[in-house]
């Protein structure tokens, strides 16, 4: 299967490292919001290029990274070259998790990576069936409420702002107009908030913190805006029980 983010894997690493500066804050905020992870067996989903499987890594967890698109797990491959973290990097299916067995993590991560996956019904079943008996599961989206399609930051005459959020119930595929940015480029899918919660409880996972970050103040500069809503949302859950 192509990824997509093959066609654009050297952009998007150069892109990841230029936003370093301005995402870390919401990183930091991510990674203390997973806590301690030492030498627990961590699986960083839809892992890119490995940005976030690092930070585990320098945290002493123990981290296997899956991504689908092969040209950004040579990327991620070649720094641990560099490196040395000890971070195993596999080719697999976020969806299926084939190459790793059930009941093998302690937890697992994905981090702005669930609106790229099609099927998250197939994703969090197969990330269930990895993790140990409360295992955990914690992950970031862009907030749903706020980044629907086509939704718009709009600055009235005398410079107030305001976010114009459209198409909300309209779930599925989409693709912004603006071609230099990733939605643009390779399109997202859309749930509602209602949505990924259901499809977690419905897995069998126990929802134990939702957490709405402010955003750094690099960011709210860069677009105003992110200091009036979340434009990310964090999720974190625990495996209850054991799949039928």
């Amino acid at each position: 299967m192509q990824a997509g983010y093959d066609s654009i894997a050297n952009w998007y690493d150069a892109w990841v490292r230029d936003q370093s500066a301005v995402d870390n804050t919401t990183v930091s905020t991510f990674l203390d919001f997973i806590g301690a992870v030492d030498n627990q067996l961590i699986c960083d989903v839809a892992c890119g290029q490995g940005r976030i499987a690092r930070e585990l890594a320098q945290k002493k967890a123990r981290v296997v990274g899956i991504d689908i698109s092969s040209q950004l797990i040579e990327i991620a491959q070649r720094e641990e070259q560099q490196v040395g973290l000890g971070i195993q990097y596999l080719l697999d299916d976020a969806q299926k998790l084939a190459q790793l067995d059930d009941c093998s993590f302690d937890g697992a991560t994905s981090y702005l990576a669930l609106m790229d996956i099609p099927d998250l019904d197939a994703l969090c079943h197969a990330v269930y069936r990895i993790l140990r008996p409360r295992g955990w599961f914690w992950f970031a989206i862009t907030h749903p409420c706020f980044e629907s399609p086509h939704s718009q930051w709009r600055t009235d005459a005398v410079g107030k702002v305001s976010l114009e959020v459209t198409q909300y119930f309209t779930e599925g595929f989409w693709q912004s107009a603006n071609s230099n940015r990733i939605r643009g480029m390779l399109g997202a899918y859309h749930r509602k908030l209602s949505t990924y919660i259901n499809t977690l409880i419905g897995t069998g996972f126990e929802i134990k913190q939702i957490h709405e970050p402010e955003a750094a103040q690099a960011a709210i500069e860069r677009v105003p805006g992110c200091g009036i809503v979340p434009t990310i949302l964090f999720v974190s859950c625990v495996k209850k029980h054991y799949s039928n």
